[in-house]
C-alpha cells in the first residue's frame, strides 16, 4: 500500500454520529439553576460504562504533538465503555475513526475518517469505535476524559505502523477551513 494522506473533514454532529457524539454547546438544552446565577448546558453527551460493573471516571489526559507529517500508529477501541474527550484550552485538535471490519474484530482501514475538532469541540466515542489516540495539534495539549474503570479488558489496540498513513502539514495549515 502506497502513502495515503486523510482528508480532514470539520467535525459535526452530521458526519460523527456513525461514531458518537459531538460535545458542543451549540443546539444543547440551556437550563438556569442556581438562582439564576449558571446556565447549564445539560446532557451534552450520554456515558455508557456499566458492562461488567463498570464506574464512570473523570481522568485530565495531556496529549504531545506528534512530528509533521502526522503518522497513524494505533486504533483502539473501547469494547466496554464510551470513552469522552473534551479540550480545556480553546486549541483545535484531530479525531481519526473507522469502523470494524466485518468479523467486528479489527478495524476497517479503508473507512478512516479525519476530522478537525475546534478548541470548544469534545467527542464522545461510542462504546467499542475505533479511534487513534490523541491528536493535538499545539506543543502540548490538556483534555478532560470521561470513561470506563472496572473490571474485564476495555481496551483493544491494532498497530498500524507498518502502513503509511498520514495527516501532511499541508492538510493542518487549513483545518480551520476544512470540508
Amino acid at each position: 500500500m502506497g502513502q495515503q494522506k486523510l482528508k480532514i473533514r470539520t467535525l459535526s454532529q452530521k458526519n460523527f454520529s456513525s461514531y458518537g457524539e459531538v460535545i458542543e454547546l451549540k443546539g444543547a438544552e440551556e437550563l438556569v439553576i442556581n438562582q439564576g446565577t449558571t446556565t447549564r448546558f445539560n446532557a451534552l453527551a450520554l456515558v455508557d460504562v456499566g458492562e461488567e460493573g463498570g464506574v464512570p471516571i473523570i481522568s485530565i489526559f495531556e496529549g504531545k504533538r506528534r512530528p509533521d507529517p502526522i503518522k497513524l500508529v494505533l486504533m483502539e477501541r473501547h469494547p466496554l465503555g464510551s470513552q469522552a474527550f473534551f479540550p480545556l484550552s480553546n486549541h483545535g485538535w484531530i479525531v481519526v475513526v473507522c469502523k470494524s471490519n466485518s468479523s467486528g474484530e479489527k478495524p476497517d482501514l479503508s473507512t478512516i475518517e479525519c476530522f478537525y475538532a475546534r478548541g470548544d469541540q469534545g467527542v464522545s466515542y461510542l462504546k467499542g469505535t475505533w479511534h487513534h489516540p490523541l491528536i493535538v495539534l499545539e506543543a502540548s495539549q490538556k483534555f478532560l476524559v470521561v470513561d470506563r474503570q472496572g473490571d474485564g479488558c476495555n481496551l483493544n489496540e491494532f498497530s498500524i505502523e507498518n502502513l503509511d498513513i498520514n495527516i501532511g502539514p499541508d492538510n493542518l495549515i487549513n483545518s480551520k477551513s476544512i470540508d
